[in-house]
């Protein structure tokens, strides 16, 4: 008789364990309705709590609700403590103006938003007849959203549904599927309702952002282009190549043949030094018979001077390196610390850290102009995100991110590691100088709230610097670069990615949240494995990326399947940037562009900052270096770029110059074919085709003098698209 009761004791202990540690529960089903845990969400999903309602910055119709329900105790003041508690009444909780709104019960502004008996009005009604229990401490808050499946693969036409689990972290699990947000990022290719349902429409990949109570996670969500058998003409030169032919299983894509030897040297020119290859160069390259050529040809360019400016020239675009910030002295000093850091292949870990750490004399430490380009701690938290994390987090400057996990506690908590560092001019009364930290209490801008007057700390950790700390950078730059940060190498692998590839596995390349997930995740998380275990190597990095197949492919101007190129299954047409489209239209003429206070013989990606004037660079959109996003430098075609190549007086005056390549070629009496290839060469990087030969050979035949019909080639071949784009 004892075995059996505490067999039966042993029983209902076990199931009261599970019912406290990892059972699912749904809302309204606990004992009591909970305001953080049932009602908020309720609010959030009727559309209560959305920016077009009472979550607008000042409310509607005298009742103001946090953003998508994401601070429970101003919602409660506003549902329970204002308006004479007019809106909730637990004697008689039909009579709750809570209720009757929403149900178009009484005149409602927004409509009808709940239906009577339906588990959103239950909900609510309990809650208001047990006594309208305001939000508790101790329920703690959601850290995690388990969705499943963790990815959808439908076809074209077909229909699926997840499952949402919100894990709280007091241990509670809660089915919230039917109370989650939903939204598909490109809906062309599929979309979903209310309850996670997902319908497909068209082939592609795209993501399905689900919310709830301030997380955010992201499901992909692919639809195949069909169920052809994928055939690849390459073996597989790395763990690239054997991920995105798994893909391409994946989703039913073909890739392109691997690109010929001319077009493969002139993407590599571009992509590795930003210069054009020259015509030796191309025919060197082409007749050699090593079979590791191409992975040789990586490595010497890795090693030219060319790699050093063009290199300081995109790290100059993303740090702002500009005379307006630090004067032209301290510009100077901030161009040759870059320049030496890439010279030296210092690795990525290293310069955040000296940047984010330097101090002393700006002319003598180039790295502390890095604290002159942003004036106010706030700017510098937001630089320092975006640059070295690929994180942007304007939006928490001002409120939390409804959509996102930054807070402004995070914001904030970033920004006072910069509250503390103040500047002092040379003695000799210039305007820019050294910079020292010096020891205060920390006082806070005037925009920062007083609630905000807090210790700084990194976001997604609650982890302080010590007191003791000197320099409280220190802790900052060790927390940014460490092995376990989840976005630094990530961001510096993504963004390197973008520039050799074409688009990043993460667009826009600087902005990596949850709800923006890589495109296919496995090859994300084994590119930053590599690097870090490369030591945070830029070289080692690039590398990789060219030696492989995928690297190689040849381009395609208007593929069947796969046209934006998210599978990388061709090579993409690209604008060239402005530096290196102007510097290859100098090298293909044989004349050099002068720029004012510059030495002759300057090229564009060696001009220090934006400030040497040139009308072509800022036609072809050069960044001005007035913010660190990547898109301050413009790479779409525009008209006033397709004009200028057509009609400008300065190409035409290195094209028909005695002393350009033209006319050296033509005071040499060469013969037709070798000045054509040589200009094909020159410009495209290969030969002319027959069908193109036998054209140019017409033109010429009907051109009024020899010369003009080559001055007339050589024009179109800079128009060209073949030219002007790299792929």
């Amino acid at each position: 008789m004892m075995d059996g009761i505490m067999r039966i004791t042993l029983v209902i202990l076990t199931f009261a364990s599970v019912l406290s540690h990892g059972a699912t529960v749904k809302l309204g089903e606990g004992k009591s309705v909970s305001f953080r845990r049932e009602v908020m969400p309720v609010l959030q999903k009727q559309g209560c709590s959305g920016g077009k309602c009472h979550g607008s910055f000042s409310g509607r119709g005298g009742l103001r609700l946090s953003l998508f329900a994401s601070m429970p105790e101003l919602d409660f003041e506003g549902l329970v403590l204002q308006g004479k508690s007019r809106r909730v009444n637990s004697a008689a909780p039909d009579q709750s103006l809570m209720l009757l709104k929403p149900t178009a019960s009484v005149p409602h502004q927004g409509g009808r938003m709940i239906e009577k008996g339906s588990e959103a009005y239950r909900i609510l009604r309990r809650w208001i007849s047990e006594g309208v229990h305001g939000p508790k401490n101790d329920e703690g808050r959601v850290v995690r959203l388990e969705i499943s499946p963790s990815e959808l693969v439908l076809k074209a036409g077909g229909k699926s549904a997840i499952r949402v689990v919100a894990h709280w972290s007091d241990g509670m699990e809660q089915d919230v599927t039917d109370w989650a947000g939903y939204e598909i990022r490109e809906e062309r290719i599929a979309t979903v309702n209310g309850t996670g349902g997902v319908s497909a429409l068209h082939p592609g990949r795209t993501s399905m952002k689900v919310q709830y109570l301030g997380v955010v996670e992201a499901v992909p969500v692919s639809v195949p282009y069909g169920n052809d058998p994928v055939g690849v003409d390459f073996a597989a030169k790395n763990f690239i190549d054997e991920m995105l032919m798994a893909e391409w299983a994946k989703m039913g894509l073909k890739p392109a043949p691997v690109s010929d030897d001319h077009e493969f040297v002139r993407r590599a020119y571009l992509d590795v030094i930003g210069t054009l290859p020259t015509s030796k160069e191309v025919r060197a390259f082409v007749a050699s018979q090593k079979p590791t050529k191409r992975d040789d040809l990586i490595d010497a360019l890795l090693e030219r001077p060319e790699y050093v400016d063009f290199w300081t020239m995109k790290w100059g675009d993303l740090l702002r390196v500009h005379r307006r910030f630090v004067g032209e002295k301290g510009m100077w000093s901030f161009h040759g610390w870059l320049q030496q850091a890439i010279r030296e292949n210092r690795p990525v870990d290293r310069i955040a850290q000296q940047l984010l750490t330097a101090k002393g004399d700006l002319y003598a430490n180039g790295a502390v102009a890095y604290f002159y380009t942003d004036a106010k701690p706030e700017q510098l938290a937001e630089t320092t995100a975006q640059v070295f994390l690929g994180v942007r987090m304007q939006c928490a400057r001002c409120h939390d991110h409804p959509l996102e996990t930054w807070k402004q506690t995070d914001y904030f908590g970033l920004a006072n590691y910069f509250a503390r560092l103040t500047k002092k001019d040379n003695a000799d009364g210039g305007r820019f100088g050294g910079a020292k930290l010096i020891k205060t209490s920390l006082t806070p801008t005037k925009e920062m709230r007083p609630k905000m007057r807090m210790d700084p700390r990194p976001f997604d950790s609650g982890q302080s610097p010590a007191a003791d700390l000197t320099d409280i950078r220190q802790h900052l730059a060790q927390w940014i670069t460490a092995t376990d940060n989840p976005y630094f190498a990530r961001n510096w692998v993504n963004r390197y990615w973008s520039y050799l590839m074409g688009r990043g596995l993460i667009e826009p390349v600087d902005d990596l949240r949850g709800s923006n997930p890589p495109l296919i995740p496995t090859l994300m998380d084994a590119l930053e494995m590599d690097f870090v275990a490369g030591g945070y190597d830029l070289k080692k990095l690039i590398r990789r990326i060219c030696s492989s197949r995928v690297y190689q492919l040849a381009s395609v101007v208007s593929p069947q399947r796969d046209g934006e190129g998210k599978f990388y299954t061709h090579r993409r047409y690209r604008m060239m940037p402005a530096q290196v489209l102007l510097d290859a239209i100098d090298q293909a003429t044989g004349l050099a562009e002068e720029y004012p206070g510059m030495p002759a013989g300057t090229r564009a990606i060696q001009l220090p900052d934006p400030s040497v004037r040139s009308d072509a660079l800022t036609l072809f959109g050069r960044s001005l270096r007035a913010n660190p996003c990547e898109c301050a430098a413009s790479s779409n075609p525009d008209l006033a770029r397709a004009l200028h190549l057509l009609n400008s007086e300065s190409l035409q005056k290195k094209i028909t110059h005695a002393k350009s390549r033209l006319g050296a070629l033509l005071k040499e009496e060469q013969k037709d074919r070798v000045v054509i290839d040589e200009l094909y060469l020159s410009t495209l990087s290969r030969p002319p085709s027959d069908t193109e030969w036998q054209r140019v050979r017409a033109e010429l035949d009907r051109a009024p003098s020899r010369e003009e019909g080559f001055q007339d080639l050589l024009w179109a071949l800079l128009n060209s698209a073949a030219f002007v784009y790299q792929h």
